[in-house]
């Protein structure tokens, strides 16, 4: 049913959806027809710059050993690419550029450990090919290693027409030729191996190698040797011809324990790692200087997405201000007295809520008119026995009928008595009604309020038995005046409908904070279909309304007031021929007071 619910809300979400949807489209496709071009150029030069500050920012760290003179490096790439650069140690401490820096950098700049992503073809180990540390040839070797290339490369070219030479970051220089003429370049060399290591490199490889081979052995693995490959690059191989191979199931671990000694071999010749942090500078959009054609095409998508927009919110509106106006015209009939006023209740939307809502309300409304106007009939009946009692009698005496003796004045006297204790009930109740029902609270013991609520109406018992029991001496906050009159109007309806030879019991104790107050007969009690109306004003029993068993019939509501005036409850439960109980919850402590 929930599912099924269709809400004007989502209707007018949805609308306004459409709306937005359909405006968003028609200017997404107006901007992409005029700045694809551009964003796409921009978002080129702008991985293009990213990469070139990662690769230039890890060129320096791979040939320095600190960032002490990187800030010229940064600010000529900052003018170049017109971005905002920083550097920080990996504690966040700048190294260069402002702050306060972003909460996420770009990346990390780490020679031993560079971005495959930013930094195309690099090794596979990651280490940056520049960081070359120990490896690194004196000018002598260099010179030596060029000259002896140089002569090699000729003969080479001589012979087969192509041929070329690359000078490596360490400083030595390798042949670079195809495949075909690698068997001609070591007969142009003449006995001299160009890829034999120079003595820095020998020293360089036998570090290597001994770092290599503690990693292995802490492993348990057997150790092999540094050399150095066709590229120049360092490699592990066995160690000597018929050593135990670098078997596939070994080659992780000596990959692995390779990469480590690398990285620890150059770790003290490159820059520590720093975190790196690339902003753009907020700048004005550049304004697009749109033709003609494009001026309308615009012109002409903005007119109709306005059209659609007045169209649906003149749709929305309508469904919306029906219903409303329904509502109005309700409201103002309820006004002029029409009581049987009521709008339809169709669709299931918050209209269709706020419809049943006024419904229901109309309903609560007419029947509280009708509970008014039975209230006001029975005020009348209750007032009206007693005044003409009393005019009857005094009629009597005014014409000489009956002598205005002390019989007649003590029945006038309770007559009058009867009138006095229907008004003040019904004072009592118009105060509660109103929230001015005021109680002057103190510390009750409740075995003597109930004492004095017994005494009070033994003497009225008729021949039934009165009796209290207290469980412990509970003690609450309460008004003894409001509080005994509310317990004796329980004795009173109690002792009123127990027969002779019966009993009225009153209970009190105390549990988890409340003091609960019984009264219990065993008179006539009442059926279950009338126990729920025993609070409500002027209900009897006696549906003739009779004054056998005397009473006004507001007994029982002034209970439900004073218990709820104290922040507790009444209720009653009762079996037709097997008597009542009316309970009564009062909270021990005034912090559990609602009101006062």
């Amino acid at each position: 049913m929930a599912a099924k619910r269709r809400s004007l809300l989502v209707r007018l979400l949805v609308v306004s959806i459409v709306v937005a949807l359909c405006a968003i489209a028609a200017t997404a496709w107006l901007a992409a027809q005029t700045t694809t071009v551009a964003i796409k150029q921009a978002q080129g030069q702008a991985l293009a710059d990213d990469a070139r500050i990662y690769d230039t920012l890890v060129g320096y760290a791979a040939t320095h050993k600190d960032w002490s003179g990187v800030e010229p490096v940064v600010r000529a790439l900052g003018d170049q690419t017109g971005r905002l650069i920083a550097l920080a140690t990996s504690d966040r401490a700048v190294l260069v550029g402002g702050q306060p820096l972003p909460d996420k950098p770009n990346a990390v700049v780490d020679p031993l450990a560079v971005d495959p992503v930013l930094s195309a073809g690099q090794p596979g180990d990651r280490v940056d090919a520049r960081a070359v540390g120990p490896f690194k040839l004196t000018p002598d070797e260099q010179g030596r290693l060029r000259s002896a290339t140089g002569t090699v490369l000729s003969c080479v070219r001589v012979r087969f027409g192509y041929g070329s030479s690359e000078e490596l970051p360490s400083g030595r220089t390798v042949l670079r030729l195809p495949d075909g003429a690698i068997a001609g370049a070591r007969s142009c060399a003449s006995g001299v191996d160009l890829t034999a290591p120079t003595p820095t490199e020998t020293v360089a490889l036998a570090g290597l190698t001994q770092l290599t081979n503690a990693c292995l052995a802490g492993k348990g693995q057997p150790s092999v040797t540094a050399v150095l490959d066709q590229n120049g690059r360092p490699v592990a191989t066995a160690p000597a011809e018929g050593a135990e191979r670098i078997t596939d199931d070994r080659l992780g671990v000596v990959t692995d324990c390779f990469s480590t000694a690398r990285r620890e071999q150059l770790r003290p010749f490159v820059a520590p790692a720093a975190l790196l942090f690339v902003n753009t500078p907020s700048q004005a959009s550049a304004g697009f200087d749109l033709s003609a054609t494009s001026r309308w095409r615009i012109i002409g998508v903005a007119s109709l997405v306005l059209l659609v927009t007045v169209a649906a919110s003149v749709f929305a509106g309508a469904r919306l201000v029906r219903p409303l106006r329904a509502l109005t015209g309700a409201a103002r009939r309820m006004r002029d007295g029409d009581d049987s006023a009521r709008v339809r209740v169709t669709g299931s939307d918050e209209i269709t809520e706020l419809a049943v809502a006024f419904n229901d309300m109309a309903d609560n409304r007419e029947r509280l008119e009708g509970q008014r106007k039975a209230m006001v009939s029975d005020i009348a009946h209750e007032l009206r026995t007693p005044l003409s009692n009393i005019r009857g009698w005094l009629e009597a005496a005014q014409d000489g009928v009956t002598r205005p003796d002390q019989a007649l004045v003590s029945s006038l006297m309770e007559e009058a008595l009867m009138l006095q204790h229907i008004v003040d009930d019904l004072q009592d109740l118009a105060m509660a009604d109103a929230g001015r029902l005021r109680l002057h609270k103190e510390r009750v013991h409740l075995a003597e309020l109930l004492g004095q609520v017994a005494a009070a109406h033994r003497q009225h018992g008729g021949g039934v038995r009165l009796t209290v029991e207290v469980r412990g001496d509970p003690e609450l906050d309460a008004d003894p005046v409001r509080l005994r009159q509310a317990v004796g109007n329980l004795v009173t309806n109690a002792l009123r409908h127990t027969e002779p030879g019966g009993c009225v019991t009153i209970t009190g104790r105390q549990d988890d904070g409340w003091v609960t107050i019984d009264v219990t007969d065993t008179g006539t009690g009442i059926g279950a279909a009338d126990l729920s109306k025993v609070f409500d004003r002027f209900w009897r029993a006696e549906k003739s309304r009779t004054r056998q068993s005397g009473g006004s019939g507001l007994g029982l509501a002034i209970v439900r007031q004073l218990a709820e005036a104290h922040g507790g409850t009444a209720t009653a439960a009762s079996e037709l021929g097997h008597g009542s109980t009316f309970t009564l919850r009062i909270p021990a402590d005034d912090k559990f007071l609602t009101g006062s």
